[in-house]
């Protein structure tokens, strides 16, 4: 990667450079869990996508392993890169890949040894858990390629071939798709088809991903020289809020399906699928607008260029708030294409989504915005701050808000509990910028 371009070139200019294939990158990984729920809503009924509703939670630990790594050292290494520190930047890069494989085999073992336990406390019924030991040992079998998918997707952006890692990624999501197809209903191989096409699609995306270090452009090299404590505990503090965004999120998912469940039942929680997959194409867009940025300002922030910092912020913060706004505008003016999307609905779901989708939806014109300046202070070394967004959005808030609103609201506060999350989220964030500015 030329560090020079990064710090010369025009801000606006570059962002797009990088905003393009970094959003292709992560909508396409969105697919895997977005293919997975419209197949099964489809073709194997509203028990089986709330069986896929109930391991997403298990999904998210294995994506959020490979953030956690993928941007606490990539974070690092373009810092390092920004102060002329090659051997720095190669060392992280190399102690972040072994913590992560290291990681993924320990999180495989102890899911797959306990996982009807686990799956049990998630939720899982007599109803849907037939459909859950079908999907979820597979998946979990084949999660570490995911994982190693995602982080890959970020050191080969940060290491100047954003267009590669798209590639790879589009690559294995149209695989992905092809296969859930023919797996679900020519092969009749139902769930265990869909999650075979997960793990075929992730493994795909990861061997390309591959290649990369293979080109003459690579800048990657192995090198554990200069590694130790300090620098581990470095990687794990800059990217443990991307892990804890996938951790949070799974625990949400969690806490409103027990909610969900208690208050509507097994149909509340297929409704609550709709909210889910069309989160996790929101929360990949955000996530493609912060992958973007994140080369731009932490290069710049090594360098010392914090106007040019600034100057990202601004144009990404302006980004995410535009492209979330358009969701947001879909969910209150049509919400029942949503509800079609994933499912082939009753006149019951239909009544119950169409308000569900309404409220629900009208948090994303924030999250984009909370979830920038989430990056934005992960990015700058400022993972306090960033953590302190996190937390509030993604645990804090929501789960007080899906208890409390339900006594006054009814139903109808499980679904407000996300929007009202994200405007205090909003409020924190607009007051943790100013003190980050006189700083």
């Amino acid at each position: 990667m030329e560090t020079k371009t990064l710090t010369e070139g025009s801000v606006t200019g570059l962002f797009f450079k990088y905003l393009i294939p970094a959003i292709c990158g992560t909508m396409v990984t969105s697919i895997y869990v977005l293919a997975d729920t419209i197949i099964i809503g489809k073709g194997l009924g509203i028990e089986a996508m709330a069986a896929l509703n109930i391991v997403l939670p298990l999904f998210n630990i294995f994506y959020g392993t490979g953030l956690l790594f993928g941007v606490g050292g990539s974070v690092l290494m373009s810092i390092a890169r920004g102060r002329g520190d090659e051997k720095a930047g190669q060392m992280y890069y190399s102690l972040s890949l072994i913590l992560n494989i290291l990681f993924c085999l320990v999180i495989t073992t102890i899911i797959l040894i306990y996982l009807k336990p686990i799956v049990t406390v998630l939720g899982a019924t007599e109803v849907t858990m037939p459909y859950v030991l079908s999907y979820a040992p597979y998946v979990i079998g084949g999660a570490s390629f995911f994982a190693l998918s995602s982080f890959f997707q970020t050191f080969v952006r940060n290491d100047g071939a954003p267009k590669h890692a798209m590639a790879a990624v589009i690559t294995g999501g149209v695989l992905n798709i092809i296969l859930d197809v023919i797996f679900v209903f020519p092969l009749k191989l139902g769930m265990m088809g869909a999650a075979l096409a997960t793990v075929i699609g992730s493994v795909t995306t990861f061997t390309i991903l591959l290649f990369h270090l293979r080109s003459k452009k690579n800048g990657l090299h192995f090198t554990l020289a200069g590694a130790s404590a300090k620098r581990i505990a470095e990687v794990l503090r800059t990217g443990f809020t991307s892990f804890l965004l996938e951790i949070t999120s799974g625990i949400v998912m969690f806490i409103f399906n027990i909610q969900i469940l208690k208050y509507i039942g097994d149909v509340g929680v297929s409704v609550y699928g709709i909210m889910t997959n069309t989160n996790i194409v929101i929360y990949c867009l955000c996530n493609g607008i912060n992958q973007a940025a994140q080369p731009l300002v932490s290069v710049n922030f090594g360098a010392g260029l914090y106007d040019r910092v600034k100057q990202v912020k601004n144009v990404g913060i302006k980004v995410a708030f535009a492209i979330c706004s358009l969701f947001a505008i879909l969910g209150l003016v049509v919400p029942n294409i949503f509800t079609y999307m994933f499912l082939n609905p009753t006149e019951e779901i239909l009544e119950i989504s169409s308000i569900a989708v309404r409220i629900y939806f009208a948090g994303f014109f924030l999250m984009g915005v909370n979830m920038f300046m989430t990056g934005f202070f992960q990015s700058t070394l400022r993972p306090t701050l960033s953590m302190v967004l996190c937390l509030s959005r993604g645990v804090i808030f929501s789960l007080i808000f899906v208890f409390v609103l339900p006594l006054f609201m009814g139903t109808a506060g499980i679904w407000a509990a996300m929007p009202l999350a994200e405007v205090v989220t909003g409020i924190i964030a607009f007051l943790l910028m100013r003190v980050y500015n006189r700083k």
